[in-house]
This record gives structure tokens, C-alpha cells and sequence, in this order.
């Protein structure tokens, strides 16, 4: 109940830092503080690692509206915001290194050796990774080809750094840090979803919609099995650089 009780918090605090709400956030802020006084040790780490994720991303945020005061491209802009996502990189690994605790993030070779297990069928990991790039890859490229070669030229350069930037940072966030930290500290599945869901609502401080938050959720469920089945982040990493290149193209960020 307290696990639950905590995710709900830290998911709110996303959300009311997204849409700039300061007294929201303020009670978020406060009942994460109480818990602290409360808990194990074991527990008081998950509630610091959130609370540290929250305060990096309120700096985030404040970064961002400060960039955005500048007399700069909207490309320009873009690119520091994915930058800025260091703010909360920096937040969780000083968490780590308040409560003497190694930081993990899966930065470890490929191992395609674990299957996919369903109900009644068994997923190659690797087959299931090459589909789903594949599955996106076709969706994409419908609304790509209706974009003519020079819009395609001039987004080259901005395309490859976004998709790079945002994607090594988010990955590292969510499917390398937090994942691993959450799952030796609670579960599996609690660290999946908590950092599934956290992943889409982030989305909501770039404008994207609630429910288009939680759909990337599902995204980052996905992204989530394959870095514990291959026991890597560079697979999630290299998937999220496709999708973030469609994205480009496609019109969903410029």
C-alpha cells in the first residue's frame, strides 16, 4: 500500500510540474517529505530516488522557461531542453551517492538470450526488438513521404542531435537508473510501471496530451522488457532513436 501510495505521489508531482501548478506540486513535495520521516531505510532511498527526480526536474523545467525567453530558433530551444534532462540524471546519481549506493544502468553487452514469454508462445527478444522497430518504422514513413526532400535536408542535423541527445538521456533515466535501482529495492513490476508511466506523464511538460502521455507509457513498458530480457539499455536506445527520428519527420516535434 505504501509502494502505491508513493507512485501515485511521484506520478502527481510529474504531472503538476508539467503543467506548472506550484501549490500542487508544494502538497506533492510535503507528503513525499512526511513519508520520509516514517519508513525503513529501504524504503526512505525509493521515496529520496523519486523525490530527487522531482526536484531535477523542477530545475529542468525552470531551465526551460528560461531558454525560452531567448531570441533563438525553435530548434535551438529543443535541443537545450533535451540537454537540460542532465538536471535530473545529476538529481538521481547524487541521491545514489547521499545513501552510499552503487549507480546501475545496465550498461552491459546484449543478451539475446532470454525469450519474450506470453501466455502460450515464447518471443525471440531480438526478433521481437528488429519487429517492433520495423512495425514503427512502416507507420512513420507514411506521414514521411508526404514531406518533400528539402524539408527532409533541413531537418537533417537538428533530427540526429535530438534523436541522439533525447534519447541517450531518457533511456538512461528510466530504463538505466531508475529501473535498476526500483527493481532492487522493490520489484520487477512495480519498477516497470512506476518508470513506464513517470516516462509517458514526462512527456506532458513538452505539450503532448494525457493520453498521448500514458500510449508512450506503453512505449516505455516495451523498452522496459527488452533492457531486462538483454540485460542492456542499448537496445531501448536504439529503438528510441527510430521512433524519435519518425517523430521528427512526421511533424509531432517542430
Amino acid at each position: 500500500m505504501l509502494l502505491i501510495i508513493i507512485a501515485a505521489l511521484f506520478f502527481l508531482g510529474i504531472t503538476s510540474i508539467s503543467y506548472q501548478q506550484e501549490v500542487f506540486s508544494l502538497f506533492v513535495f510535503l507528503g513525499l517529505v512526511i513519508l520520509l520521516l516514517f519508513v525503513n531505510k529501504e524504503k526512505r532511498f525509493v521515496i529520496s530516488l523519486l523525490l530527487s527526480f522531482l526536484i531535477g526536474f523542477v530545475i529542468f523545467m525552470v531551465s526551460n522557461d528560461f531558454v525560452g525567453t531567448m531570441n533563438i530558433s525553435k530548434e535551438i530551444k529543443i535541443i537545450f531542453n533535451r540537454l537540460f534532462l542532465i538536471f535530473i540524471i545529476i538529481g538521481i546519481v547524487f541521491n545514489h551517492l547521499f545513501f552510499n549506493k552503487k549507480v546501475s544502468w545496465h550498461n552491459e553487452k546484449p543478451d539475446w538470450k532470454n525469450p519474450i514469454v506470453l501466455p502460450f508462445h515464447k518471443v525471440n527478444t531480438f526478433w521481437f526488438w528488429i519487429i517492433g522497430i520495423v512495425v514503427n518504422v512502416n507507420i512513420y514513413v507514411f506521414f514521411i513521404i508526404q514531406k518533400d526532400i528539402e524539408y527532409i535536408q533541413m531537418l537533417l542535423l537538428f533530427c540526429l542531435f535530438f534523436s541522439l541527445i533525447n534519447a541517450v538521456f531518457e533511456e538512461v533515466i528510466w530504463r538505466g537508473i531508475l529501473l535498476s535501482a526500483l527493481k532492487e529495492h522493490t520489484s520487477t513490476g512495480y519498477a516497470v510501471i512506476v518508470t513506464s508511466v513517470g516516462f509517458g506523464l514526462l512527456h506532458l511538460s513538452i505539450g503532448f496530451s494525457i493520453s498521448l502521455g500514458l500510449l508512450i507509457s506503453v512505449a516505455g513498458g516495451i523498452y522496459a522488457l527488452i533492457t531486462l530480457k538483454t540485460n542492456s539499455i542499448y537496445p531501448s536506445i536504439v529503438f528510441h532513436i527510430v521512433i524519435n527520428i519518425g517523430m521528427v519527420y512526421s511533424g509531432f516535434i517542430i
